[in-house]
């Protein structure tokens, strides 16, 4: 590790020198502009004998006496520049030698052609310094050594890494086509608070801030739920948000603390319109992203081309597991034993989970979600779940709500809206009852949100999704981080 401060300190001083003795020479080292005519990928488009502007960092240099080759890229693609004594005069071929280093970023001008192995070439007809890099690129940029770097100084990544380019183009061409396809289908974009007063719109551990200019205790956004629904009484039609959320929770390979998802929601809509709409939206995202409707993921093929995913009824499937009817269970104790007792987990496994809904949430991600591979509908939840959610006609301890799973993972999560103020005011009031119990993941009344639906909302189905886990699967990320440009650390 020393040897290797030491010759980093010792490339560092030797490029200082450098930039002095550029500056004693009367010559800028970082240059204002550069007049590009072509990016170097619309370059590599163009016929040979075309003459072109170019500019990009130098990733490679292979210097043979009077002649040798360096490529130059960007974001998007790169291009080899052939330089020589012949197209350049002895000094500013001895300047591109002796002043010009990997990392640095140059501007050339010159006339493009193609090699004996048919590689397009620009053949340098004038190499100018635009920047220069003070540190060199690494080496090597791959395995666990360099996990922390990676993620850390993620433009060493984008660099040296042509997987995490495409990850990154990716998340960009992920969110145009939210805003195109959404836009396409009657949805009109709205921006919500993320400084907000009730911790309310999911189950979650919130952050905490403190306003000075009121003098009031606040909570960061942990879903834009409650103010898109407003949005819809106040007569949007149809809405979405592609929004940043905050949850105080623990960090894994599924989960960081800020995360982005996109929710929309649509008046006169039930829950099995969601679903039809979702599998339209997964699939067309699919094809813009990767060409196909399938993906691989840890050697798994995954098929989203199917007219209709598979389908589990949640309610249904964990009767089959519990033995009994576990949506009449009011205390956490007693259910606790039950489950004990049909020897499905230990009291030490049950610990943690402190109300009912925290508890059936516990045993349907150990005995269902896990097991879960290829696409799949969960539907028929149990109420006691989601606060927000319509009660279903038939049995009102179950919601009309929906979640798609794959590999154990869950992509997105909807339902028709409750928006019967009287149960929603009762729905609340038993999260209150799950917080004294113990569960500080439950939302608060919010009587802003209240008052809202009081004044009448017409039938709703909304959906989250959120849009870092659907990267990772879509580019068979391993973790979370692989996926967020810049992802906080220790």
């Amino acid at each position: 590790m020393e040897n290797n401060t030491q010759t980093l300190s010792n490339e560092v001083d030797i490029r200082r020198e450098k930039i002095k003795n550029i500056e004693q020479q009367g010559q800028v080292v970082y240059k204002e502009k550069f007049d590009r005519t072509h990016t170097i990928e619309d370059a590599r488009e163009l016929a040979e004998g075309t003459r072109v502007r170019v500019a990009g960092r130098m990733v490679f240099r292979r210097v043979m006496g009077k002649f040798g080759f360096m490529q130059i890229r960007d974001l998007m693609s790169k291009i080899q520049v052939s330089v020589g004594i012949n197209e350049l005069d002895q000094e500013a071929y001895d300047f591109y030698k002796k002043m010009i280093d990997i990392g640095d970023f140059v501007g050339v001008e010159g006339e493009l052609y193609k090699t004996q192995t048919g590689e397009v070439t620009v053949k340098a007809f004038k190499v100018e310094l635009l920047s220069k890099a003070l540190r060199p690129l690494p080496e090597k940029f791959h395995g666990l050594t360099d996990l922390e770097a990676k993620y850390r100084q993620r433009y060493l990544d984008l660099i040296s890494n042509e997987e995490a380019r495409q990850v990154f183009i990716g998340r960009s061409k992920l969110l145009g086509f939210i805003r195109k396809y959404l836009g396409e289908n009657g949805f009109l974009e709205v921006e919500t608070p993320i400084l907000q007063t009730a911790v309310c719109g999911a189950s979650a551990r919130p952050f905490f801030t403190h306003h000075n200019a009121l003098d009031k205790e606040c909570n960061l956004r942990i879903a834009p739920e409650t103010y898109l629904k407003q949005c819809i009484a106040g007569g949007f039609d149809r809405v979405f948000e592609v929004a940043k959320c905050f949850r105080n929770e623990g960090m894994d390979t599924q989960h960081l603390q800020e995360f982005t998802q996109v929710e929309w929601y649509a008046s006169y809509w039930n829950f099995e319109d969601n679903i039809k709409f979702f599998q339209g939206f997964i699939k067309n995202l699919l094809l813009e992203l990767t060409g196909k409707t399938t993906i691989e993921k840890d050697g798994v093929v995954l098929d989203f081309g199917k007219e209709n995913f598979d389908r589990i009824n949640y309610v249904e499937t964990m009767r089959e597991i519990f033995g009994f009817d576990f949506l009449a269970e009011t205390d956490p104790e007693t259910f606790k034993q039950k489950i004990v007792d049909k020897g499905l987990f230990t009291f030490a496994e049950l610990e943690d989970y402190k109300s009912i809904s925290q508890i059936v949430d516990f045993v349907y991600k150990k005995k269902i979600r896990e097991n879960i591979q290829q696409p799949t509908i969960l539907y028929n939840y149990p109420a006691a779940l989601i606060p927000l959610a319509r009660r279903n006609d038939g049995d009102e301890r179950i919601i009309d709500v929906f979640q798609v799973v794959v590999m154990g993972t869950e992509l997105c999560k909807a339902y028709s809206e409750l928006v019967n103020p009287i149960q929603q005011r009762k729905a609340f009031e038993d999260q209150l009852v799950a917080k004294q119990q113990g569960d500080d993941e439950t939302m608060d009344l919010d009587e802003s949100f209240m008052l809202s639906m009081e004044h009448g909302m017409p039938p709703i189905s909304g959906l989250g999704c959120g849009l870092d886990r659907l990267l990772m699967l879509i580019y068979n990320q391993p973790s979370i981080r692989d996926v967020v440009l810049f992802p906080l650390m220790k």
